[in-house]
């Protein structure tokens, strides 16, 4: 089976799913049968599915990680001891585990195709990351407290895991509590990470973008939150600093001297 058959079978899986979807007519080209698997994996409701799909999905999936290329932890160089920067796609790293800024709903990101992070993480780890998510919020009985997080396998990702975290929202102005609540964020996921064993962490720049944090006083928050966890606990956990826009990478050379 190739990519492209594929591809389509998944198209057709996930339409035959709902009744409004009946009579679409599938694009002929990649881009917009790419544009539109992504969608309806976006929207689709945590319910079962048949193994066979998730077979073929995970296929596709694993193959298209490997089409954008991996890039491996071993393979990077530490900025300081333990501490590595990294430029790229979150989804593409091969690492212990990363992290997911998530909603309070965990659920990942509903809208089709939309840009952040949630949204591509659950894209790329497929339709089991979602079940995962819901299946612990179900237990749970509440939406996730902002500062907290939560830990699940990362399936179709490079990584071994992914650990979801819900950062502060910023009104018109930045406050002490959401300075706390963002230091929070990464205590959690540091302390969630070593109590399972996770040998290296990569973190998203947690509440900027959407959230509207300041992306420099979200870094300062993020580098000394690190720094302190691993002096105090002594923890060896490797910790990646993923960047994705150049105003952030320079913003954490500056922070990590490494200009």
């Amino acid at each position: 089976m190739t990519q492209s058959d594929r591809r389509i079978h998944l198209i057709k899986e996930l339409l035959a799913e709902e009744p409004q979807y009946r009579g679409y007519k599938i694009p002929g080209d990649e881009y917009s049968q790419k544009r539109l698997l992504r969608a309806l994996i976006n929207v689709r409701l945590p319910k079962p599915i048949s193994d066979e799909f998730l077979k073929i999905q995970d296929e596709y999936l694993r193959e298209e990680t490997l089409r954008k290329g991996i890039t491996d932890i071993r393979d990077l160089a530490p900025v300081r001891d333990g501490i590595y920067l990294w430029q790229g796609d979150i989804t593409t790293l091969r690492c212990g585990a990363i992290v997911n800024a998530a909603n309070s709903a965990l659920l990942g990101c509903f809208a089709p195709n939309h840009g952040c992070i949630d949204n591509a993480i659950h894209t790329y780890s497929g339709i089991q990351l979602r079940l995962a998510c819901n299946e612990i919020m179900q237990k749970q009985g509440h939406e996730e407290e902002t500062g907290t997080a939560k830990i699940t396998p990362a399936f179709n990702l490079p990584c071994d895991y992914v650990i979801h975290t819900v950062g502060p929202i910023v009104g018109w102005r930045l406050t002490e509590k959401d300075k706390k609540q963002l230091a929070s964020c990464y205590r959690s996921c540091l302390e969630l990470a070593d109590k399972n064993r996770v040998g290296s962490i990569a973190f998203c720049c947690i509440s900027t973008g959407e959230f509207h944090f300041p992306n420099d006083e979200a870094a300062e928050i993020a580098i000394r939150t690190v720094e302190e966890y691993r002096a105090q606990t002594h923890s060896e956990i490797k910790v990646i600093f993923n960047v994705f826009k150049d105003t952030d990478l320079k913003i954490y050379k500056k922070l990590l001297g490494a200009d």
